[in-house]
């Protein structure tokens, strides 16, 4: 069954909740979102309440993806630039899909509703993010669309002597 997206759903505690336990079950699940296995909830609150934080100053855009029964199952977070001369383009960040549904082409969705969200906003032109080196995401992302169009070696320490890529990725989304 396909996923329902939402831009900017309510920011209840249910959603508060279901987008914290993804991000606590995707970064579990050796997922690149920022922490390195094993993490609580209470280390990955602090992260997001500072992305809530963000929209609530209109900086960030939150993008939900639901199951059937309601319950969060993917969200990516889409951050505008403040500098004058790059409000043409938009960082997306924090890019999630449950592990339960690995596989299933929700990744690929995601992207896609967060492509026709962020041609919605106006004046921007592309999208950009970054994506940890080492697990083949580029290539994930390259697949939908995504130029790789930096990289820095070595920028990214998830453990010692375990040192990985920073790989930038552009979508133009004209």
């Amino acid at each position: 069954m396909p996923l329902t997206f939402a831009l900017d759903p309510a920011v209840t505690p249910a959603l508060r909740d279901g987008v914290l336990d993804l991000w606590t079950d995707v970064s579990n699940a050796d997922g690149a979102v920022g922490f390195v296995p094993p993490v609580t909830r209470e280390v990955v609150r602090p992260e997001l309440v500072r992305h809530l934080s963000a929209m609530s100053e209109g900086r960030t855009r939150l993008l939900v993806g639901y199951e059937a029964e309601g319950r969060v199952a993917a969200s990516a977070f889409l951050t505008f630039n403040t500098h004058r001369l790059m409000t043409h383009w938009l960082w997306l960040y924090t890019v999630m899909v449950h592990p339960r549904h690995q596989g299933k082409g929700y990744g690929r969705d995601l992207l896609a509703a967060a492509a026709d969200a962020a041609r919605g906003f106006e004046g921007v032109e592309a999208i950009r993010l970054t994506c940890r080196g080492g697990l083949g995401l580029e290539h994930f992302y390259g697949s939908c669309g995504y130029k790789e169009v930096g990289r820095v070696p070595g920028a990214i320490r998830v453990a010692p002597g375990d040192d990985r890529d920073d790989i930038t990725m552009v979508l133009p989304l004209g």
